[in-house]
């Protein structure tokens, strides 16, 4: 399957693309500094240069940490829950 393959290389080299997903964050900082137009924005917060990128960084990880701890709450049981006793 190219998908397992896939898994299996990402796992190899994970420092790699924790690497790559920085970059990517620095550049849309860079990029939000130079090229977005900050005239019209509603709040304070807003005409801070990568404010978005930072904010949308920020929520993924608080949606993580939140599911997480959620599914370990209930949602997660055990595999034998319907079995018999």
């Amino acid at each position: 399957m190219k998908l397992v393959a896939l898994i299996e290389f990402l796992q190899r080299h994970l420092k790699w693309l924790v690497r790559l997903c920085w970059v990517v964050l620095a550049l849309l900082v860079v990029g939000d500094w130079l090229w977005v137009d900050k005239e019209h924005a509603h709040t304070q917060p807003e005409h801070w240069f990568g404010f978005w990128s930072v904010f949308g960084f920020v929520a993924c990880v608080v949606i993580i940490f939140v599911s997480k701890w959620y599914g370990h709450r209930g949602i997660m049981t055990r595999e034998d829950y319907y079995g018999d006793k």
